[in-house]
C-alpha cells in the first residue's frame, strides 16, 4: 500500500499555514519503515487540483490543514475518515480549502480518491504576509503529532523520533520546501 501525508496550507498566511509547516516538521524528525507499506510526505501548498496526478498514485492518504468548526475555538484538532466529516466541519473556510474539498470530491466522481483521512486544526490567524503559526495553533501541534503518529503505528509503520527540531525552526524554509516539491511534481 503506498501512503501519502499531504500537507496543504498557504504559508504566507500566518496558521493558514498549518498543514505544509506541520509535514515539515514530521519530515525533519522522524523515519517511517514498513516492511510492505509505502510512505510518502508532500507538501501540497495550494496545488489543490494540481495535486490529482500524484495524490491518485496512492491508495491511502492523510491530508494536514486548517479545518473551520462551528462553535470551536481556534487550536481544536480534528482526525477523521474524509467520508464521515463530523456534522461540525464547514468546508467554506479559506480559498485553497474549499479547492481541495472540491479536489478530493471530483476524484471520488471518477473513483480516483485514495482512502482520506483529514488531521486538521482551527485556525486562529489568516493574516497576509506573516510567515508563522500563532501560540494557539502551536499548542495544538503536540496532540497533531501524537495523533498522526498513533495512527500510523496502527497500520504498523515504525515511527522512530530521529531529531528533535522544534516546529518553528522549521517554518523559515517552508516557502523554499514548497518550490522544490512543485518542480518535483510538474
Amino acid at each position: 500500500m503506498k501512503v501519502l501525508l499531504l500537507g496543504i496550507g498557504n504559508v504566507l498566511f500566518a496558521d493558514e499555514g498549518i498543514g505544509v509547516h506541520f509535514v515539515n516538521y514530521i519530515e525533519d524528525n522522524y523515519q517511517f519503515t514498513h516492511c510492505d507499506h509505502q510512505l510518502d510526505i508532500t507538501d501540497g501548498g495550494t496545488l489543490a487540483q494540481g495535486l490529482i496526478p500524484t495524490i491518485c498514485q496512492y491508495d491511502y492518504m492523510i491530508v494536514v490543514d486548517t479545518v473551520n468548526a462551528s462553535g470551536v475555538m481556534p487550536g481544536e484538532v480534528y482526525f477523521f475518515d474524509f467520508d464521515k466529516a463530523p456534522s461540525e466541519i464547514d468546508w467554506q473556510g479559506s480559498a485553497h480549502e474549499v479547492e481541495m474539498l472540491q479536489t478530493l470530491n471530483m476524484m471520488d466522481m471518477v473513483g480516483d480518491r485514495p482512502k482520506t483521512f483529514i488531521l486538521g486544526v482551527t485556525p486562529t490567524v489568516l493574516e497576509p504576509m506573516v510567515l508563522g503559526i500563532t501560540k494557539r495553533i502551536e499548542a495544538a501541534t503536540p496532540l497533531m503529532e501524537q495523533t498522526l503518529i498513533t495512527h500510523l503505528e496502527l497500520l504498523n509503520f515504525e515511527c522512530k523520533r530521529v531529531n528533535d527540531i522544534d516546529i518553528h525552526d522549521s517554518i523559515p524554509s517552508s516557502y523554499k520546501r514548497g518550490v522544490s516539491n512543485i518542480e518535483n511534481l510538474l
